[in-house]
């Protein structure tokens, strides 16, 4: 039987609060985007706290449009989590929202991979929570005080779909410094965690991911297909991976018989972990690491005259804000341009972002453009985005974008 042993079951019950926004508000839950801002409240029937149920009713009409949840602290002051006529917000609602979640999935589940995110926030209804599976390890991080209330029933949800034995909470960094929120970054809240590094599969590669300390939830998930992918290219070839971090694509290639794959970050731990992750898997090729600050890396081989037959670099996003799109769309020129130098004849540069203010059709712009401007013949063979358990459901929830681009020398 599960049972949370925190303070939340002894929150107060969330209230209801009647809704009405401006016209462009409307529109907005009309066309299902889940966030409501401050500016397009028009009426409120009372003063609102964290986690409150938000009615949204038409402006003229006067019905119920949908329900979402009050968050003060944020300019997102609603985030919707049910569009169109009224539905009580239960139990039973969850579940059947988590079920809907796994059921997008199932296609995932066919193949040799036991890691995989359960809930991607806004796009599954679930706005400042992530849920990511490890093996039988689930890993829940909020990113928000408004599901506080909701949490167990959320949790019990999630538990009974995902038949996951151990529930690790993690924290984003404004709720960490929380001192009121009862719990901590790495709380173990349901079953037992014997190590803190659990290891899982991806396509029938072996990982681990640090739950407790490791980023985000412990591993970056959403570019497992573009993994794949990048292994299946790998044979008898030499392979750079740029922004290794935990050696995502480096392992693939290993294990794919590339012949050497040399792994590139500026963090040491970083690559520790990319070696480490190597170690689980059988592979005969030459594991390199190059403990470097990317840009002045790709400079120093490129003169050398280091050719490589792939080059993947995906880095970390360029723009976590408006002011920073310029200044990220210069590196991911920069990054084009160093790429291709050291990608050999007939080799394949993979270019990467995450960034989710820089567009995709911007991303593979600046890319063409680039590498048109080096005078070498490529073709773009592929562009990829999202993976299965990352769906989007609304234009912001869209953030990566990867471009294959295979040159044809003479």
């Amino acid at each position: 039987m599960f049972t949370f042993t925190n303070h939340i079951s002894l929150l107060q019950k969330p209230e209801r609060l009647a809704i009405k926004l401006s016209a462009n508000g409307e529109f907005s839950v009309i066309k299902e985007h889940p966030w409501i801002f401050s500016k397009s409240i028009v009426k409120i029937s009372k003063p609102g706290r964290t986690g409150d149920l938000c009615i949204v009713f038409s402006k003229n009409k006067n019905k119920v449009i949908g329900i979402g949840l009050f968050d003060p602290d944020s300019p997102i002051r609603i985030k919707m989590i049910h569009f169109g006529e009224g539905t009580t917000i239960n139990e039973a609602f969850f579940e059947a929202k988590v079920k809907q979640a796994y059921h997008l999935r199932s296609e995932l589940f066919t193949t040799d991979t036991n890691s995989y995110r359960l809930l991607f926030g806004e796009n599954d209804g679930f706005p400042g929570l992530i849920a990511d599976v490890y093996n039988k390890v689930l890993v829940v991080k909020l990113y928000s005080k408004i599901w506080l209330p909701y949490l167990e029933m959320i949790l019990k949800a999630l538990i009974t779909t995902s038949q996951c034995e151990t529930v690790v909470i993690r924290l984003s960094r404004n709720l960490q410094s929380d001192s009121n929120l009862g719990m901590q970054d790495g709380d173990i809240v349901y079953g037992e965690l014997h190590d803190e590094t659990v290891l899982f599969k991806e396509h029938g590669i072996q990982f681990s991911a640090n739950v407790i300390k490791g980023h985000k939830t412990g591993y970056f998930l959403d570019h497992r297909h573009n993994r794949k992918r990048v292994g299946e290219l790998s044979k008898n070839k030499r392979v750079l991976d740029v922004f290794a971090y935990a050696g995502g694509f480096s392992v693939h290639a290993l294990v794919n018989a590339a012949k050497e794959v040399t792994s590139l970050d500026i963090s040491e731990h970083a690559l520790k972990l990319a070696q480490s992750n190597a170690a689980l898997n059988n592979y005969s090729g030459q594991h390199k690491i190059i403990v470097d600050d990317a840009f002045k890396a790709l400079k120093e081989l490129a003169s050398d005259d280091q050719k490589y037959d792939i080059v993947v670099i995906d880095p970390p996003s360029f723009a976590k804000q408006q002011s920073e799109i310029q200044i990220a769309k210069k590196k991911y020129r920069q990054l084009a341009e160093m790429g291709q130098k050291i990608t050999a004849n007939n080799g394949i540069l993979i270019l990467a972002s995450c960034s989710s203010r820089v567009l995709a059709e911007d991303f593979f712009n600046i890319n063409y453009a680039e590498l048109k401007r080096s005078g070498r013949t490529f073709n773009c063979i592929l562009k990829t985005y999202h993976d299965i358990d990352h769906p989007i459901a609304f234009k912001e929830g869209a953030y990566l974008k990867c471009g294959y681009y295979q040159f044809f020398d003479n």
